[in-house]
């Protein structure tokens, strides 16, 4: 992208936005005017579509009310939206979920991700190795043992 326009960009940017994916269930807090007042109304749905980046970043978030699908597309960096929580986490094989769409009822629950971050072990080249350090060790006390008995090994032991 052009340094310019990223320049432009960087003021309209939110940055305290929860991390979601598709599948995950969200609850969008929406600013409405009606009249002249202004209230904060909230939409509750699943993620079926995530797209853009920068200014023109969209989601889309599916929910069924009274038995008809419903489909709101939002900017993740509108003043409009409020503030965004992510509910519960889905886990999916997919990047787009329109398949929902023919679906009804119970075929449209999605998997929830259980756990949480995979904890990977960093192992570097210059750290030294914990089984040779032991052995030397190890093999001082056998040569050591076989040489003198110790005082436990010739006690009598007690019945």
């Amino acid at each position: 992208m052009n340094s310019i326009i990223k320049e432009i960009e960087a003021p309209l940017l939110k940055t305290n936005l929860p991390k979601f994916d598709v599948g995950d269930t969200v609850k969008v807090f929406v600013k409405i005017k009606e009249g002249g007042k202004e209230r904060t109304q909230g939409y509750e749905g699943v993620v079926i579509k995530h797209t853009g980046h920068g200014v023109g970043e969209t989601f889309t978030v599916r929910r069924v009310f009274q038995g008809i699908g419903i489909e709101r597309v939002f900017l993740v960096h509108s003043p409009r939206v409020e503030k965004i929580t992510v509910l519960r986490r889905g886990d999916v094989r997919r990047a787009k979920l329109y398949y929902l769409r023919q679906r009804t009822g119970k075929a449209t629950r999605i998997k929830e991700k259980l756990g949480g971050k995979k904890i990977t072990a960093n192992i570097s080249a210059n750290a030294p190795a914990a089984t040779p350090a032991a052995a030397p060790e190890k093999s001082a006390a056998t040569a050591n043992a076989t040489s003198a008995p110790s005082a436990e090994a010739a006690a009598p032991a007690e019945s």
